[in-house]
C-alpha cells in the first residue's frame, strides 16, 4: 500500500484546486509556526467537537483505530490500514504530515483523495468555518486551525467513500489533539520518548500523560512503549478508565531478523511474531516486512497485536491478507532506499529516538565505502543531541535547510554545531584530514543534493535525515531527473 500522490487523482480545475489551497494555508497551521503553543485555548476538542456536529458528525459513521506515540505512529497504522485493506475492507488512513500534497493524509484503501474531493468537502466546510471563526472572534479566541480541517475533510472524505473503519493517527501529543473527539474501537500507543518537549513537558511521564490521553473508557488499549516510566502512566490511566492492556514485551513479542547488505540488492527483513493477549494466541513466522529496521518490525508487532484485538472482536483477518500487507506496505521516508550505485536512505528522523533508529538500520543492513550525510532540522528539535549522535557515523557532512518551512534551523547555527562537535572527537574520520573539509554547507536542499552526487562514489551511501520538510524537498528533487 502506497499514499503517494498520483497525477491520475487530481480531477479539479486548478483554479479551484488553488484557491482550496491557499484557504488552507491561510489557516492557523501549527505545523509552520516556530513555536507551537499547547493548550485548552488553542487545542479545544469542542470547538472540534463543535465542527463535527454541523458536518452530522462523520466520525459516528464508521469504525476507527486512534494511534499516538512519539515514532513509529504512522508506520503502524500504515500497516493496520494495509492489513484491513487486504482483508477486503475498506479502509481510511489519516495521517500526517504529507511529503508532496496534503492528499496524502486522507487516503482510502491507499489511494490519496482526489482533487475534486478535497475541493469539493472544503466547500461544504468553507462556511461553517467562517462561522465558527467570527464566533470566536467575538470571544477573543482562535479559529479553527488546519489540522482541524483536515481532520474533517479526512473524515467528509472516509464518509463518501463508504469506509468501514479507519485507522486515524494523532498529530501533535494525544489529550488535546482534534482527532481525540473519536470513540475507537481500539487505542494504540507505539512508544514514547522526548520530541515537542515544550509542548508536552520534559518528562517522559509528561509526555506519557499526553499520549495516554486517547484512552477511553472500557476501549482496549495496545502499547509499544518500553521504558518502565511512561509504562507506569499509561497503566494508571487505562486502570482507571476501565480497559484492558496489551503490552509489547509481556502479553506479545517479535524476533527481527535483518535483511543484508542493502547496498547491493533489495531485500526484505523477516519478523516472528508472537501474541499470548487472547485464550487463541496468533502467531506468525517468517513474515516479510515491507519496512526497513528492527524499529519497524516492533511498530509492526504493535499493528499485529491490534490486529489481533480487531480479530477478537470478529474481524476477518486472513493470514494471506497479513502477510500481504506487512509485506507489501510502503511508507515514504522512513529508512527509504530511493536509489542505488551510490546506494540513497531518504529518512525523515528528527528526534533522537528515530536517529538511533536510523543508525541501527544503517549499520544492519547497509555497508558501503563511505558515507555522507545531508543533514536539516526544526529549530524546536533536539538539534546538537541529533548532530552528536550523527557526525561521528558518516565521512562527509552537507548541512542544509528546508524552503518550505519557517522553521528551519539556519546553516550558520548548524555549522556553529557541528565544528564544536567535531572538534570534541578524539578520532576524526578517516576521510578527511579537518572539519573544514568534512564538513561543508548549502543554503538549499536542491544545492546540497547537488552536492552530495559530485562527492559520493558508486559505492558510497547517501543519508539524508533530520526532518520531514527535508526528506520531501530532496525526495522531490530525486523525482525531478528520474
Amino acid at each position: 500500500m502506497s499514499v503517494i500522490f498520483t497525477a491520475n487523482s487530481s480531477a479539479a480545475s486548478p483554479v479551484e484546486y488553488q484557491q482550496a489551497i491557499d484557504f488552507l494555508f491561510g489557516r492557523i497551521d501549527y505545523e509552520r509556526a516556530a513555536a507551537i503553543p499547547y493548550g485548552r485555548r488553542e487545542f479545544r476538542l469542542d470547538r472540534m467537537r463543535q465542527l463535527l456536529a454541523y458536518l452530522d458528525h462523520p466520525h459516528r459513521a464508521m469504525k476507527i483505530v486512534h494511534i499516538a506515540g512519539t515514532k513509529g505512529k504512522g508506520s503502524t497504522a500504515a500497516m493496520i490500514a494495509a492489513v484491513l485493506s487486504a482483508s477486503g475492507y475498506c479502509t481510511g488512513l489519516y495521517s500526517s504530515p504529507h511529503l508532496d500534497r496534503i492528499e496524502e493524509r486522507l487516503a482510502v484503501d491507499g489511494m490519496p483523495c482526489p482533487a475534486d474531493d478535497l475541493v469539493l468537502h472544503l466547500a461544504r466546510l468553507r462556511p461553517i468555518i467562517e462561522k465558527m471563526d467570527r464566533a470566536a472572534a467575538a470571544e477573543g479566541l482562535p479559529g479553527t486551525t488546519y489540522f482541524e480541517i483536515t481532520t474533517a475533510l479526512a473524515l467528509l472524505h472516509f464518509v463518501r467513500q463508504g469506509v468501514e473503519i479507519a485507522v486515524v493517527e494523532v498529530g501533535l501529543g494525544g489529550r488535546l489533539d482534534s482527532t481525540n473527539v473519536c470513540q475507537p474501537l481500539i487505542s494504540v500507543i507505539t512508544s514514547i520518548s522526548y520530541d515537542h518537549m515544550a509542548q508536552l513537558g520534559n518528562t517522559l511521564a509528561q509526555i506519557a500523560y499526553e499520549k495516554a490521553g486517547i484512552i477511553k473508557p472500557g476501549v482496549p488499549v495496545i502499547s509499544g512503549v518500553l521504558a518502565d516510566e511512561p509504562r507506569r502512566v499509561i497503566n494508571h490511566i487505562r486502570q482507571q478508565r476501565g480497559c484492558t492492556l496489551a503490552q509489547l514485551g509481556e502479553d506479545f513479542d517479535f524476533e527481527y531478523s535483518p535483511p543484508q547488505d542493502l547496498h547491493l540488492a533489495p531485500a526484505q527483513g523477516k519478523l516472528r511474531f508472537r501474541s499470548r493477549q487472547f485464550e487463541q494466541p496468533h502467531a506468525y513466522d517468517d513474515l516479510p516486512l515491507g519496512l526497513l529496521g528492527r524499529h519497524q518490525a516492533a511498530n509492526a508487532a504493535v499493528a499485529l497485536a491490534t490486529l489481533s484485538q480487531l480479530a477478537n472482536f470478529g474481524w476477518k483477518l486472513p493470514e494471506a491478507a497479513i502477510r500481504e500487507g506487512i509485506a507489501q506496505v510502503s511508507w515514504p521516508a522512513r529508512v527509504e532506499v530511493v536509489m542505488r550505485h551510490p546506494t540513497v536512505v531518504v529518512d525523515a528522523a528528527h528526534n533522537m529516538a528515530s536517529v538511533e533508529s536510523l543508525l541501527e538500520t544503517l549499520d544492519e543492513s547497509f555497508s558501503a565505502r563511505r558515507r555522507w550525510l545531508v543533514f536539516a532540522s526544526s529549530q524546536d528539535k533536539q538539534v546538537r543531541q541529533m548532530l552528536q549522535r550523527l557526525l561521528p557515523r558518516f565521512d562527509g557532512v552537507i548541512l542544509t535547510r528546508y524552503q518550505s518551512n519557517p522553521r528551519y534551523t539556519p546553516v550558520e547555527d548548524l555549522l556553529k554545531m557541528a565544528r564544536e562537535i567535531d572538534a570534541s572527537r578524539p578520532n576524526a574520520s578517516p576521510a578527511a584530514e579537518n572539519t573544514a573539509t568534512r564538513i561543508q554547507i548549502c543554503e538549499s536542499s536542491s544545492a546540497a543534493w547537488h552536492q552530495v552526487r559530485a562527492l559520493a562514489g558508486p559505492e558510497d551511501l547517501i543519508c539524508v535525515t533530520g526532518s520531514f520538510f527535508l526528506a520531501a524537498e530532496i525526495l522531490a528533487e530525486i523525482r525531478s531527473v528520474m
